[in-house]
């Protein structure tokens, strides 16, 4: 069973460029989607709704701006897109999926950037992070297999990127902003790239200045966290950096199909 995570950049315009090939390809069962920018009534109906798949959208309320999307081969049991913060329900940045015995948490986590690149959306971002934390600890404690997948916009350690001496001031860099993730990881979460793949050089994000990508002077902000109950059952984990049509590539992980 794979299940697959990618910021796409805007859906509509990565559809012009191959979305819906590589969505046949990906040999997925569970495909999220962030950073859609568009309601589902502004998708083409062949984006909206894929022959073959189901689809959900959480858009935001500001036109244009973050949402996120689920396509899977099989109906959610159950879903849910709040975690009850206005400020936070209104940008749309979350799926909760329920597939029998795994849930998989769709997430578009903030970027601590304000307008003007001032790092002014940091506390923002923070308390995201520990308000999803909070709403998944029972859970988690409780031994549920869950998935946490999307793009976290923040880097882990040095070895996430590719420059990380020349970030550290940066939003996605910050100690605050990675301490944060150490949080999630000493609570249980297992990153799941990073258990299989303890070698550095591979991102999931670049900036689209000429040439960067092509250089490999890359990020890795894109993660599937696991709980130790979804764990036992993740076979391996991947990045797909040869995947184009974003400034992000996919990530996925390959579960035993007994998860569900």
């Amino acid at each position: 069973m794979r299940v697959v995570s990618w910021n796409v950049n805007g859906l509509r315009s990565a559809h012009g460029k191959g979305f819906l090939p590589w969505l046949a390809s990906a040999k997925a069962q569970v495909v999220g989607v962030q950073e859609v920018r568009a309601r589902a009534d502004q998708l083409p109906d062949e984006v909206r709704t894929p022959s073959r798949w189901k689809t959900h959208f959480n858009p935001a309320e500001r036109p244009g701006y973050s949402g996120v999307g689920l396509f899977s081969r099989q109906e959610p049991d159950e879903m849910e897109t709040r975690l009850g913060v206005p400020a936070m329900d209104s940008e749309g940045r979350l799926q909760l999926a329920r597939f029998g015995k795994l849930t998989v948490a769709n997430v578009y986590f903030p970027n601590g950037n304000g307008k003007d690149r001032d790092l002014s959306r940091i506390p923002f971002k923070l308390d995201f992070y520990r308000r999803l934390f909070s709403a998944l600890e029972k859970p988690l404690r409780d031994g549920g297999r869950v998935l946490v997948m999307g793009d976290f916009n923040t880097a882990h350690q040095d070895i996430d990127l590719a420059r990380p001496r020349e970030n550290r001031e940066t939003s996605g860099f910050r100690p605050e902003e990675r301490e944060e993730l150490d949080r999630w990881l000493r609570a249980g979460w297992v990153d799941t790239f990073r258990h299989f793949q303890k070698d550095g050089g591979h991102y999931s994000w670049w900036s689209q200045r000429f040439g960067v990508r092509e250089k490999n002077i890359g990020w890795r902000i894109d993660y599937v966290l696991a709980s130790p109950g979804a764990m036992a059952y993740v076979k391996r984990a991947a990045i797909h950096p040869d995947v184009s049509g974003s400034d992000h590539c996919p990530v996925s992980v390959d579960l035993d199909p007994a998860v569900r």
